[in-house]
């Protein structure tokens, strides 16, 4: 068996000539900026990606064979990312929003949300360095609605004590608009039909200010996108369909069938 190196935890590593290599460690500046140090700060815990998502790209996911149709779509989408940096007039265009979609759960559509979401933060590093331009501290950002869902009504329930409800409140509110400022994000399982009103309102207004902003989202769903209407009004329904491309995953649940 293969000795594991520390490019192997390391997302940028595929991009890097000193990878594998007696200079390829923990104290890499470039690393340092991505995965932060002793566990701590850098830009992929900056876009609130859940730790078992950190190190998963479009080539290492465990999902990609089995949606290879998928990929294949993926793969030319991400190349659109040089647009971000838009320095000439035919580069300004819109990097569009996918929705990665199955009425099955477990087939792999948040771990290949968080994939392009690590690509994005790749590209985005990269090319900012190679610009000469400092790179933002969270490019992106992952918003899990149900943990967010979560969140709501930890705070909203009446006997929670204000100690508790206050730090719940607070947490909630900042993902809120995390979400809403950064550049790129994904909103991970929109299909909130159990949600209350007040709840389906917070995350109404996320979609509408990043769909208003023209920026970029990645969305997974159990929903089809045509019957988003019956979720959302028809006209929030309708500007998510705007500029977003829709991409199947097929099969059956794979949760519980990977090591």
């Amino acid at each position: 068996m293969g000795s594991r190196t520390h490019a192997d935890n390391c997302i940028l590593a595929m991009h890097c000539t000193l990878a594998g290599t007696n200079k390829c460690n923990a104290l890499c500046s470039s690393y340092i900026a991505c995965h932060g140090y002793n566990g701590a700060g850098g830009r992929i815990a900056n876009a609130g990606l859940p730790e078992e998502y950190r190190l998963v790209t479009l080539q290492n996911s465990p999902v990609r064979t089995d949606q290879a149709e998928a990929y294949t779509v993926i793969d030319s989408y991400v190349n659109t990312f040089q647009r971000q940096f838009g320095e000439v007039a035919s580069d300004r265009q819109r990097i569009k929003s996918l929705y990665l979609f199955s009425l099955e759960p477990g087939t792999g559509k948040t771990t290949s949300a968080a994939a392009i979401l690590n690509e994005y933060i790749t590209r985005h590093y990269i090319g900012s360095f190679q610009r000469n331009r400092q790179a933002l501290e969270r490019p992106a950002y992952f918003l899990d609605v149900n943990a967010w869902q979560t969140l709501f009504l930890g705070f909203n329930r009446s006997h929670v004590p204000q100690e508790t409800a206050e730090p719940l409140a607070a947490e909630y509110y900042a993902m809120e608009q995390r979400a809403k400022a950064a550049p790129f994000a994904v909103l991970d399982d929109i299909g909130v039909r159990s949600a209350s009103e007040a709840f389906r309102a917070d995350l109404h207004g996320v979609i509408n200010h990043r769909v208003a902003s023209a920026l970029p989202t990645i969305y997974t769903s159990n929903i089809p996108i045509e019957e988003l209407a019956q979720v959302f009004d028809k006209r929030l329904a309708d500007r998510v369909r705007d500029m977003c491309g829709v991409i199947p995953f097929k099969g059956e649940s794979k949760r519980g069938m990977r090591k």
